[in-house]
């Protein structure tokens, strides 16, 4: 079900953040979470009329001419655009990486259609591939059904008559995707990057965090009131005899479990997040729950130990897990089940399901056409079977050779930056070097391609391809335990617009659906390049050294590397970070939150130095030349500032500031520029701008 998003957020609890906000805002974004329209996507970045204005690699009609490039950058480059620009009405956010994700949908679209035409289907994998995308479309099938796929687990769940059960039920919700206050699953051993480990951590809450369940703000509260009215409306349609109570212990139930959960903030420590013990250990830290029971129960292997994310959550449950009635639990549970396979059921059940979470969480008008919602599932499920196919049509060997050379040049220039930086230790610096010279890189697709072997499909049973799938993924993750970590994986399908770096990999990975104009164009001038793409893979070398990042060292491996004068440096410069972006307050009393999103901050910032840096290096010497008015400097930052044009939503703006780690697009740019030297003299940024920053208060990490 959309449990799978919790499958996947589970094999990524390790892994570095990408460059983008998640497209989640209509799906998890996310993501946020992880984990994702069929208008005409806004004009595009390039100008494709003439020659010249290709190698500017920048739209002139997209800049706003009344506002001054020192007071507000990010208009002076995106106004134009902004003010043209209306968001779909079946999206919650558009900007840049939005476009690219519509031209990518639309050509997965393409190819699920010749695979799903008579005789179009010339592989097994491409047959199960037209089985989930045909079995969404068969809308007549889902609505005939009703509620009948669900019937086993909703049986399960009326049949719980003790805690004991409940422990047991429990146990199993990972293997069939369902949800719990608390999930495990199998991942690097952030400790020992060569093995795998199972990892359990806090779950369980309908809304996206908890702070929808714990903030005073009005606007939380009203939302909280229509959630209310949302778990009433899925119980009256599965036929529940009294859906306003059960919505009321439900409620009190998740607000019980918001309140001794972890904030995302606190869940951003990859110290405080390993707790590793074994389930002995567990049992006497925890010990209102049989936790011996609940592995017995699981489909788990014997295990020697785990990694607990939040063990005073842990301890927190177990004290209060029994306070809750069986009543109230089965209640929760059949809840959890509903919500997470609306998606997938009877219109009355998808539409109540887009009401508030579409509409009210995001302030989306209107649903996403169902070819848009049957190729995003197919892509939950088989991402990288389209992906095979989607690089053989669209990918140019020509661009990831670029790749290669520019993501040589970073590197080689941030060896240089670490060597230059006068804050750090000579000490430190060995190591930093050591951790750069090990950092591998990927570029557009894998070299091994993901095996869909254990999938089961048929065109007629969405719900079942969709649990049949998740159980496929929960074994899969099984199978790891004992074994080679893959160096070979990917956590992105080919065709996704984004980017990330895995601390316990040590890698940055650019799939190839991110290398297309704004932020990559093999015929626009370098300068462009470096501001654009450039930046995007200094982000990714950055998070390698940011706030997280720098936890690990060259092996992946979670060890304090760095001498105490140099820790107690970094600290002082990301305090000032984190000080900057508190005080931006996108919607009138909701800001930034500067700790949450101090490590894309960093990464920003440390990128765009190291790219501007890097072009400078590829010029040898030699002037850049002056295109359309503009200095290769100038150059340099318009390919940065075009690549951040967003618009929002008011409620996928408060969702943003609340949930996610990446500041709007907006911020990054007017908070990233207003650090940089560079960019004050290249377009005489002087006091009294908007854009200026006083030297003493601005923020150079890397």
């Amino acid at each position: 079900m959309s449990s799978l998003t919790l499958t996947r957020a589970i094999r990524l609890a390790t892994l570095g953040m990408g460059l983008a906000l998640s497209a989640a805002a209509c799906t998890p974004e996310s993501g946020d979470t992880p984990a994702s329209q069929a208008s005409a996507p806004a004009e595009s970045a390039t100008v494709e009329s003439s020659q010249a204005e290709l190698g500017l690699g920048v739209n002139l009609d997209n800049l706003d001419p009344t506002m001054r490039p020192q007071d507000d950058f990010y208009r002076y480059v995106n106004g134009g655009w902004d003010d043209r620009t209306e968001i779909p009405a079946d999206r919650s956010r558009w900007g840049s990486f939005d476009e690219l994700r519509e031209t990518a949908e639309q050509r997965v679209l393409d190819i699920i259609a010749d695979v799903t035409a008579p005789g179009g289907a010339q592989t097994e994998e491409q047959q199960k591939v037209a089985d989930i995308y045909q079995s969404f479309m068969n809308q007549a099938r889902i609505e005939e059904l009703g509620l009948q796929p669900l019937q086993d687990d909703l049986d399960v769940i009326s049949a719980i008559s003790s805690h004991e059960e409940l422990i047991d039920y429990w146990a199993q919700a990972p293997a069939e995707g369902l949800n719990a206050p608390f999930v495990f699953g199998v991942g690097q051993d952030q400790r020992q990057s060569d093995q795998y480990i199972t990892t359990m951590f806090q779950a369980g809450l309908g809304m996206p965090d908890r702070d929808y369940y714990l903030s005073e703000d009005a606007r939380f509260a009203e939302i909280r009131a229509l959630y209310r009215d949302y778990i009433a409306q899925l119980l009256e349609l599965a036929g529940h005899a009294d859906p306003a109570g059960a919505a009321d212990r439900i409620i009190t139930t998740e607000t019980r479990l918001a309140e001794v959960q972890w904030t995302r903030i606190q869940n951003r420590d990859r110290n405080a997040t390993y707790n590793r013990m074994t389930p002995q250990e567990l049992n006497l830290a925890a010990p209102g729950i049989d936790w011996l029971r609940y592995f017995s129960s699981s489909d788990l292997p014997e295990i020697e130990a785990l990694v607990v994310r939040q063990p005073a959550y842990l301890e927190a449950v177990a004290d209060m897990y029994q306070d809750v009635s069986i009543e109230a639990w089965r209640d929760y549970h059949t809840f959890q089940l509903l919500s997470s396979a609306a998606p997938y059921l009877s219109e009355d059940f998808v539409q109540a399901h887009f009401d508030f979470f579409g509409q009210e969480l995001s302030g989306q008008p209107e649903l996403r056409a169902r070819d848009r919602r049957a190729v995003d599932t197919v892509q939950s499920l088989m991402g990288f079977a389209v992906g095979k196919v989607y690089v053989e049509r669209h990918f140019q060997q020509e661009s990831k050779d670029r790749m290669d050379a520019l993501v040589r040049n970073l590197l080689a220039q941030f060896e240089v930056a670490i060597n230059e930086l006068e804050w750090m230790s000579a000490e430190t610096k060995v190591e930093a070097q050591d951790k750069l010279s090990k950092l591998n890189t990927k570029i557009a697709y894998p070299d091994v391609w993901r095996d869909y072997e254990c999938l089961e499909t048929a065109a007629d049973d969405l719900v079942g391809n969709i649990i049949r799938a998740t159980r496929c993924e929960f074994q899969r993750d099984m199978e790891r335990l004992g074994g080679e970590v893959d160096r070979d994986e990917w956590f992105m399908t080919p065709q996704t617009v984004n980017a990330y770096y895995s601390p316990t990999m040590n890698e940055i990975v650019f799939p190839a659906g991110i290398l297309q104009p704004p932020f990559f164009n093999v015929e626009a001038d370098d300068a462009v390049n470096y501001g654009a793409i450039g930046a995007v893979i200094g982000h990714e070398i950055t998070h390698a050294f940011d706030d997280q990042g720098r936890r690990s060292d060259g092996e992946g491996n979670l060890r304090d590397w760095w001498e105490e004068s140099d820790e107690e440096q970094f600290t002082e410069r990301a305090q000032r970070m984190i000080d900057q972006y508190d005080a931006y307050e996108p919607i009138p009393g909701m800001f930034i939150q500067g700790a949450l999103s101090l490590g894309e901050n960093i990464a920003d910032l440390g990128g765009l130095t190291v790219a501007f840096q890097a072009w400078q290096r590829s010029l040898e010497g030699e002037p850049a030349p002056v295109i359309e008015g503009f200095t290769g400097e100038q150059r340099f930052f318009l390919g940065y500032g075009q690549i951040w044009r967003t618009l929002f939503r008011d409620e996928a703006m408060r969702r943003q500031l609340t949930t996610g780690p990446h500041s709007p697009g907006m911020y990054r740019v007017r908070g990233t520029l207003s650090n940089m030297p560079e960019f004050y003299e290249a377009f005489g940024v002087t006091e009294g701008d908007g854009m200026y920053r006083p030297a003493a208060v601005r923020v150079k990490i890397w």
